[in-house]
């Protein structure tokens, strides 16, 4: 029970824009929780309800098994570390480490103990001296975390706390980041905007939307089976086409977009004559070269190139759709702007998708 969330119908408006919706979520003790979305999504405002520096409107928040949403923050199992990092220019790194301790008045030997396993955790045993102003961004982002973990919360909520530094910094900080709770075994809530950043550090992702959770689930699961084209688009899925489904065929469904023809495994959810959305994703669109009779391919046209490094996007023109096709660096062939190809979107790669912005 200890560090385990359950939040209960938990709404929250200012003046009158509910920035939070009805949301209700579980976490178990010692799991890697993200909240994710775009700015506005509630992300943010649903962490400050969970700190005590927002009062909800509406709802139950508890955490460790007690109603918390009448305490204020110093009176909550939890502690925050935020984007800016919020630290004291005027004192070392063990001053800031040790300053919640010094408020509740603890010996100063077991500051010094505590302040010390604090920075040993985050890898800054020895700069107990520094000034602040001599770290770098990651260092700074080490000694925030530890103030919060020198204090022993029963959560650990962090409000995109990764944003500030540079790309390599970020990636290394995001595997440090996830060994360090699986070490302590502490329930960390983690709000980004970053898709990659939540898939991979999470043990569990709740995609936010308008206030709400619109789908919530481990990564892969996320990743392979998004339920609705918000939580799709979001996730990476570039192609998202309105289709009509022509009919059912021994477990595939015939479906048309437009001109454009092509099947996808029956999940049960398909119906003659009707309207639905689906999507597939673009390293999971073949690209075959022009002549090809594969059977269900489309000829296309290449639009566009868009070389990433790892793999190359094809912009492709095929049946009056402009469709994305990532090839890996090691597989993508040479071609140019205007090549006549051939597109074959795979009956197990298309995605059924919700077409209202719920779940």
């Amino acid at each position: 029970m200890r560090g385990a969330i359950r939040l209960v119908g938990v709404g929250k408006s200012f003046g009158g824009t509910e920035a939070v919706r009805e949301v209700s979520l579980d976490v178990a003790p010692g799991e890697f929780v993200t909240l994710l979305g775009p700015s506005g999504c509630g992300k943010t405002t649903l962490l400050r309800l969970l700190a005590g520096f927002e009062t909800p409107d509406a709802g139950q928040v508890l955490i460790s098994g007690r109603d918390v949403a009448g305490l204020p923050p110093h009176r909550r199992p939890v502690n925050t570390v935020f984007q800016h990092y919020a630290l004291f220019p005027h004192q070392d790194v063990a001053g800031n480490v040790a300053f919640g301790l010094r408020m509740q008045k603890r010996p100063a030997a077991e500051i010094r103990d505590k302040v010390a396993r604090a920075l040993d955790l985050v890898q800054l045993a020895g700069y107990e001296a520094r000034r602040v102003d001599e770290l770098s961004g990651g260092q700074k982002q080490r000694v925030a975390l530890a103030r919060a973990l020198v204090l022993e919360p029963e959560v650990l909520l962090l409000d995109e706390p990764l944003a500030a530094l540079d790309a390599k910094l970020r990636a290394q900080m995001q595997v440090e980041l996830k060994n360090l709770q699986e070490r302590l075994q502490m329930t960390f809530v983690f709000v980004t905007h970053d898709r990659d950043e939540a898939l991979i550090m999470s043990d569990r992702v709740a995609v936010m939307n308008a206030g709400r959770v619109e789908q919530e689930g481990a990564p892969d699961a996320l990743y392979d089976r998004p339920r609705t084209r918000f939580v799709a688009d979001f996730l990476g899925v570039r192609n998202l086409l309105h289709v009509r489904v022509l009919r059912i065929d021994e477990g595939l469904a015939q479906l048309e977009a437009g001109r454009l023809r092509f099947a996808a495994r029956d999940d049960g959810g398909y119906r003659a004559g009707a309207e639905t959305w689906v999507g597939v994703r673009p390293e999971r669109v073949r690209l075959l070269a022009e002549g090809a009779s594969e059977a269900g391919a489309e000829d296309g046209v290449v639009e566009d190139e868009i070389y990433l490094g790892d793999r190359t996007d094809w912009v492709v023109r095929a049946a009056g759709h402009a469709l994305v096709v990532a090839e890996s660096a090691r597989g993508a062939q040479p071609r140019g702007r205007g090549e006549r190809v051939r597109l074959l979107l795979p009956p197990e790669a298309v995605l059924r998708l919700a077409d209202g912005d719920g779940v």
